[in-house]
């Protein structure tokens, strides 16, 4: 039987981690002949792709009458706004991300399932008191129909791309560009802090032999074959290695793999241990393991599993459904005033390391000003040298020319 799925997301226009997951897992169904459809507040370019391939993509649900089977949910407030909506109908939602506000968990009687894409989210879960027989831990995946393999490495790397959102001079765009200098590795960066977004990556990775990545950046360059050392504004983790990569999986290659100093000398020793071979093992056990296409198998199966389960529960009490929103909504005026100071914080940190970065730059250019004006006064002393030479050789001249000219005269 073909499933309608309602998949909801924070945003649908920025190219970020869950919004490609939400347009591959939907093309996928689509692919598979059952009827996606996707809900965001927010619309833009990856809306626009999905309506292109034919999916159906609304920012109002209120004007949806075609209730879908099951609700495919990331981030609490779109997932309650699609079950407020559907009633009757159950839910899955998915956690990608352990600490941002958007991500945390809702607590509602037809969310059947909680899917987490790593150990890191899964033990948010457990934080929220959610049961952990209704939890399911399910990797992150990679559509390989767009990231196909590139030619075999070369044995030396000679050009290396840093692939993050979050790239930048107050980031880790220095301890990556000082890395490649000091190794004589051409670096081109990819993404949306650097004014460099790319909105077909598939296109481009092919052309680097390593690179700096985490999470779904690092998954998607892994797929196509490329050496892949794990880094992130917060922090340097390893090159992936082939008998790492399960253990290394199982945090989904991101925040809690980036434990160590983000500094050149470390990057430096990660690249210095590339080895092209492995890199393709690499890239074997993620085509092998890591496909959009397993990913759809495994939540298919899930979502007949809630379905079945939701037509075979008594029907809830009358007052169960409005204390669940009741409760959730009491969550959330306090865990918004604090992820708004928390916000505040990190807002401010931003624009105290952007002031200490411009400060620096400033001291640079004060002392290279500083060296022109030494070298210019050094000039001019020179020059004023050279001239009053010159006035003297000239007055010499006029007094031998006048000498000459004495007889003459006579």
């Amino acid at each position: 039987m073909s499933l309608r799925v309602l998949i909801t997301n924070l945003s649908l226009s920025a190219r970020s981690g869950t919004e490609l997951y939400a347009r591959d897992l939907a093309l996928e169904l689509l692919r598979r002949g059952h009827l996606p459809s996707v809900y965001s507040p927010l619309l833009g370019a990856v809306a626009d792709e999905l309506r292109a391939d034919g999916v159906r993509v609304t920012d109002h649900l209120a004007e949806e009458h075609e209730q879908p089977h099951v609700i495919h949910g990331h981030h609490h407030i779109e997932l309650m706004t699609a079950l407020f909506r559907f009633p009757a109908i159950p839910a899955v939602f998915v956690c990608h991300d352990r600490t941002a506000w958007h991500d945390r968990p809702p607590i509602h009687p037809r969310i059947r399932r909680y899917i987490a894409v790593d150990e890191n989210c899964r033990e948010r879960f457990d934080e929220e008191g959610i049961d952990s027989g209704r939890v399911h831990v399910i990797p992150n995946a990679v559509d390989l129909t767009r990231f196909r393999t590139r030619d075999p490495l070369s044995e030396q790397p000679r050009r290396a791309l840093l692939f993050s959102h979050y790239a930048a001079e107050h980031t880790h765009l220095p301890a990556v560009r000082e890395t490649c200098r000091r190794v004589g590795l051409e670096l081109h960066v990819v993404g949306s802090a650097s004014g460099q977004p790319h909105a077909r990556p598939e296109e481009l990775l092919h052309q680097f032999d390593i690179v700096f990545a985490k999470a779904r950046c690092a998954l998607e360059a892994m797929a196509v074959g490329c050496a892949v050392v794990l880094c992130d504004h917060l922090g340097a983790g390893p090159r992936v290695q082939s008998r790492q990569w399960a253990s290394l999986r199982r945090f989904n290659f991101g925040r809690r793999t980036c434990g160590n100093p983000l500094k050149a000398e470390w990057l430096l020793a990660e690249v210095a241990h590339y080895d092209a071979a492995d890199a393709a093992e690499v890239c074997r056990l993620t085509r092998a393991s890591a496909s959009v296409e397993r990913l759809a198998d495994t939540l298919v199966a899930l979502y007949r599993d809630v379905i079945q389960e939701q037509a075979s529960t008594p029907p809830p009490k009358p007052d169960e459904e409005p204390k669940a929103a009741a409760e959730y909504l009491r969550r959330q005026l306090s865990y918004q005033l604090v992820t708004r100071l928390v916000g505040a914080e990190i807002e401010r940190e931003h624009w105290k390391a952007s002031a200490e970065l411009a400060h620096r730059g400033w001291a640079e250019l004060q002392r290279e000003y500083d060296q022109l004006r030494v070298a210019h006064d050094a000039a001019q002393h020179g020059w004023n040298e050279l001239h009053a030479e010159y006035e003297r050789i000239l007055a010499e001249c006029r007094r031998l020319q006048a000498l000459v000219n004495a007889p003459r005269a006579a």
